[in-house]
């Protein structure tokens, strides 16, 4: 049985490929330290679990769900937005509780593109904007970010790209894998930008609350009414990204094409994920908090780490990523990759996952504890001592 065409237009995903080698070479004695993927490794809060076992329990609770989901979950999401971003958002109309980001990515591109459609995607970025695409025959244009420009979009470029069959711009920030924050000015010209052209603009802002002192929606900068969508997710944020909660936002009429999709694809979202999720928007700010204290505790271990290895990166980005530069005489990203995993044992993610541009540049996480670090550091140090 052959497979079919699209199978040939992407490969499997590269964690999905890669976790396999670790796995193997672990299986075969080696010790890794992974801290190559953005999969937090702090529990959700108690009270949070102690809602999806209660709610578990109850009558119906595995029943099918709304396409739509929980009234009380669609209105703990737009207090969320309120309180977070001081967005206001009709929690009837313009919030969709998605099945987590990836989920909405797809939905996105079969609600609004047709075959062959352009749409804009940000290079380095997420891969499964590119993957989404082409397993839905669109015309794929990167547009690219580059560390001279902070990783921020070239509008000259972006009026190059746009074409008359251009439907969507994809952006992500803060953005990952670099950690740049967008500043106002620039959110608010890629909002005008995607108005003057009457394409749709999507933000992908999962990492907004991560060591980020400029906490922030695209939403903010926009009427009710324009061409302008927002993804959001309780992964990072809230500790549970195998729960798989997201949700999108903005227009009504927007949300209504995106349900129109949904409703054909799954039959609501577990009804005790939902309740737990309502739980977890409504934690106070301290929750948030000491979490990135945690976080920024890790990270001053990971550039003590990055330093000795002498490769450069920006301490004032944002997000549980530290997006460096390697060093001399390494020519790629993929080859300091290898040269980490399999001579030191520590598996991080090379540029080629998120694109061509930054190819002198590979991704940490901070997702591991903090004796992990240090015994990054420590096997540093064991050779520094060997070699004396």
């Amino acid at each position: 049985m052959q497979a079919a065409i699209r199978i040939n237009s992407i490969e499997e995903y590269y964690f999905s490929k890669k976790l396999a080698e670790v796995k193997d070479l672990q299986q075969n004695g080696a010790d890794i330290l992974n801290i190559g993927i953005g999969n937090p490794d702090f529990p959700a809060h108690p009270d949070v679990i102690k809602e999806l076992v209660h709610a578990a329990y109850q009558t119906g609770s595995n029943y099918y769900q709304s396409y739509r989901g929980l009234d009380k979950l669609r209105n703990a999401m737009s207090k969320w937005y309120e309180k977070t971003y001081q967005v206001t958002l009709n929690p009837k109309t313009e919030i969709l509780p998605l099945m987590g980001s990836k989920e909405a990515i797809s939905h996105i591109h079969m609600a609004f593109c047709n075959p062959h459609d352009r749409v804009l995607i940000p290079n380095p970025g997420y891969p499964a904007y590119a993957a989404s695409a082409k397993l839905l025959d669109l015309d794929i244009q990167y547009y690219n970010l580059k560390d001279e420009n902070n990783w921020l979009p070239d509008f000259d470029e972006l009026e190059k790209l746009v074409d008359k069959n251009t439907k969507l711009i994809w952006v992500n920030y803060p953005h990952m894998p670099s950690g740049t924050i967008a500043g106002k000015e620039t959110l608010m010209k890629l909002v005008e930008f995607a108005k003057s052209k009457n394409i749709l603009l999507v933000n992908d802002n999962p990492y907004s609350l991560i060591l980020n002192n400029q906490v922030q929606s695209i939403l903010s900068y926009c009427n009710s009414d324009d061409p302008i969508l927002e993804l959001n997710s309780l992964s990072k944020s809230h500790n549970m990204a195998g729960w798989r909660v997201g949700m999108v936002s903005g227009k009504e009429s927007l949300i209504n094409h995106i349900l129109t999709i949904k409703s054909n694809y799954d039959s609501g979202m577990f009804k005790p994920v939902q309740e737990a999720a309502v739980k977890a928007l409504e934690l106070d700010e301290q929750w948030y908090a000491d979490i990135n204290i945690e976080y920024a505790q890790r990270r001053v271990i990971l550039w003590e780490f990055l330093e000795q290895v002498k490769c450069t990166f920006d301490k004032n980005a944002s997000g549980m990523f530290v997006w460096a530069k390697i060093p001399k005489p390494y020519k790629s990203g993929e080859e300091f990759a290898d040269f980490l995993l399999y001579k030191k044992g520590i598996f991080a993610t090379p540029r080629v996952v998120f694109g061509s541009n930054g190819g002198q540049y590979i991704r940490f996480s901070l997702c591991a504890p903090i004796s992990v670090f240090e015994e990054s550091i420590r096997r540093l140090e064991i050779e520094e001592t060997e070699g004396t």
